[in-house]
C-alpha cells in the first residue's frame, strides 16, 4: 500500500483529512462525498507560484476553471492572487461572481459560436482564439483590446493519449505560420495589446519535456513578433503540471520545471524592449490531492472474483472509464487493516465500464465501509453526471477541523427542475 501523506493521516484506524475525521464525515454528510481541504489548495498555489516567481517576478497564474467550477474554490484562488482560465460562458459568469476583475481573466474557448463570441466582446475579456477565422467573426462585435492565439506547437504530451493537445491529431491550435498572418490581421483590425498560449499536455510528469515545449512556443513567439511587428504582452504556456496518481510516481519537482522554463523565457526575451508576462494556468496541479472521494459500499459479491459496490461510480468519478485512470484508494475505517484482498471496486451505474479499480489491494472490505478514492479534486465533480437518473454528490470544504457545506447533495428536483410536461400527456 502507497505510504499516505499530508494531508491525509491514520488516525486510530481512520483516515483524516486534515483534522477531519473522513468516516465520521461520511456518517454525517452522506455520500458520495467530495471533501476538500482548504489549507491543501493554499499550499499548492504558493509552491507553484512561488517557484516561479523568485526566478521571474513578471509571472502569473491564472487558474483552469475547468477544473473545478464551485465558487468556494474560485473565491480561495482569487484570494491567492489567481487570475482565472474560462473555457466558455457560464466559466466567465462565475468568475464574475467570484469577484475576478475582467483584466484578471482570459477566454480560451474553441470552435466558437457566434453567441460565445458576443459574450466576451461586451465583457471586454482578453480572448484567446483558436483559428484565424474566428478573428473576423469576432470583430463584428467589438474586438476587444487584448488579442491571444492558442498555438499548436507540433508536438505534446500527457498521462494518457486523450490528455495530449498537441501534435497533429489535436483539435486545438493553429500553427506558426498560420499565427503569424493572425497577428498582422489582429493589428489591422485594430487590436492594442497581444498574448501567446499554448497548451501542449495535461499531467505531465517529466520535467525535461516542459523546458523543450515552451521553448518552442518562445521561438514562436519571438518569431511572430518580430514578422508581426508586435510586442507581446504575455506568453502563456498553459498547464499540464503533472501530480503523481499511481505508486511509486514520484511528486513533480515544480524547481526544476521552474528553472528549466525561466531560464529559456529569459534567454528569447529577457533584454527586449518590452518584456513579456509569463503566464501559466494549472488546474489539476493546484486542487487535485486537496480532495478525497467518499463512497460507501453497499454490497459485495463473489462471481469468480470479489466486486465491491459502491455509491461512487463513473456517474460521480469518470476518469477510470473515461480514461483507465488510476486513482489510490483506501478502506478508510480499516486503515490499521492487516489482512488483504484483491477486489474489483465498481459503481451502481449499469454500464460494465463503471469500474474504478481492478484487481485492487484492499484490506478485507464488507458492507457499510466507506472507501476512500483520493486525487479527486481536479475533474472530479466536473466531470461527473446524473446518469441512470442518480443525484450528484455533495462538496464539503474543510479547514483545521472546521467545516462547511459548499455544494449541496442533488436530488430528485435537481433533476426535474427544467423539464416540462405537455399537458396532453398528462391525459
Amino acid at each position: 500500500m502507497w505510504k499516505i501523506e499530508p494531508p491525509l493521516y491514520n488516525r486510530q484506524g481512520n483516515l483524516h483529512l486534515g483534522k477531519s475525521d473522513l468516516v465520521e464525515l461520511a456518517d454525517r454528510y452522506g455520500t458520495p462525498l467530495f471533501v476538500t481541504e482548504e489549507n491543501r489548495i493554499r499550499e499548492n498555489y504558493r509552491r507553484l507560484n512561488d517557484a516561479f516567481t523568485r526566478r521571474w517576478n513578471r509571472f502569473r497564474l491564472y487558474y483552469a476553471v475547468k477544473a473545478n467550477n464551485n465558487l468556494a474554490i474560485l473565491n480561495i484562488l482569487r484570494q491567492e492572487g489567481s487570475g482565472a482560465d474560462c473555457s466558455c460562458i457560464p466559466e466567465l459568469q462565475l468568475a464574475n461572481l467570484a469577484n475576478f476583475r475582467i483584466e484578471d481573466m482570459l477566454y480560451t474557448g474553441n470552435y466558437n459560436s457566434d453567441e460565445e463570441l458576443n459574450f466576451a466582446a461586451q465583457l471586454g475579456v482578453p480572448v484567446n482564439l483558436d483559428d484565424i477565422d474566428i478573428l473576423d467573426r469576432l470583430a463584428k462585435f467589438g474586438l476587444p483590446e487584448t488579442i491571444c492565439f492558442r498555438i499548436n506547437p507540433g508536438f505534446g504530451k500527457g498521462g494518457f493519449d486523450k490528455l495530449v493537445f498537441a501534435g497533429p491529431d489535436a483539435k486545438f491550435g493553429i500553427t506558426s505560420e498560420v499565427a503569424e498572418r493572425a497577428y498582422a490581421r489582429a493589428k489591422k483590425l485594430g487590436a492594442k495589446r497581444f498574448g501567446i498560449h499554448m497548451m501542449a499536455g495535461s499531467s505531465v510528469l517529466d520535467v525535461e519535456y516542459f523546458g523543450q515545449v515552451t521553448d518552442r512556443l518562445f521561438e514562436i513567439a519571438a518569431g511572430i513578433s518580430e514578422k508581426a511587428g508586435i510586442e507581446f504582452d504575455f506568453v502563456n504556456i498553459g498547464g499540464g503540471f503533472g501530480v503523481p496518481y499511481r505508486p511509486p510516481e514520484p511528486d513533480l519537482d515544480i524547481e526544476r520545471v521552474a528553472a528549466e522554463v525561466t531560464d529559456r523565457f529569459k534567454q528569447r526575451f529577457e533584454g527586449a524592449g518590452s518584456v513579456p508576462y509569463l503566464y501559466a494556468e494549472p488546474g489539476r496541479y493546484l486542487l487535485c490531492d486537496s480532495t478525497v472521494l467518499l463512497g460507501r459500499v453497499h454490497a459485495v459479491k463473489f462471481a469468480g472474483k470479489k466486486f465491491v459496490g459502491t455509491d461512487a461510480g463513473m456517474n460521480i468519478l469518470l476518469r477510470p472509464a473515461l480514461y483507465g485512470a488510476y486513482h489510490q484508494m483506501y478502506v478508510a475505517n480499516r486503515m490499521n487493516a492487516r489482512k488483504k484482498e484483491k477486489v474489483n471496486i465498481v459503481g451502481q451505474v449499469c454500464e460494465n465500464s463503471d469500474i474504478l479499480a481492478k484487481d485492487r489491494e484492499l484490506p478485507v472490505t464488507e458492507e457499510g465501509d466507506v472507501i476512500a478514492i483520493l486525487n479527486a479534486g481536479a475533474y472530479g465533480y466536473s466531470m461527473s453526471s446524473n446518469y441512470n437518473t442518480r443525484p450528484r454528490a455533495a462538496e464539503l470544504l474543510v479547514r483545521d477541523g472546521e467545516e462547511f457545506l459548499i455544494r449541496e447533495r442533488e436530488d430528485l428536483t435537481d433533476i426535474l427542475d427544467r423539464q416540462r410536461l405537455p399537458g396532453r400527456l398528462l391525459k
